[in-house]
């Protein structure tokens, strides 16, 4: 569906973006362009944003294992 009309961005696109590392409006009008004419998707785009960060698994944390020398 498509999410921003001045742009032709779906929501698929901001999905993506997410799984990628998006992780504010502020970066997907970087990446995407979205809410970055009218204005008027940005509460849309910001919450498919937020259910696409809610659906990915959470990272395994990275452990600093020193290595004698």
């Amino acid at each position: 569906m498509y999410v921003c009309i001045c742009n032709a961005i779906t929501d698929r696109d901001i999905r993506r973006a997410a799984a990628d590392g998006a992780d504010n409006l502020y970066a997907l009008q970087s990446r995407l362009g979205v809410a970055a004419g009218c204005g008027s998707c940005a509460d849309h785009a910001r919450e498919i944003l937020r259910e696409g960060h809610a659906k990915q698994p959470a990272r395994p944390p990275t452990l600093y294992v020193p290595v004698p020398a």
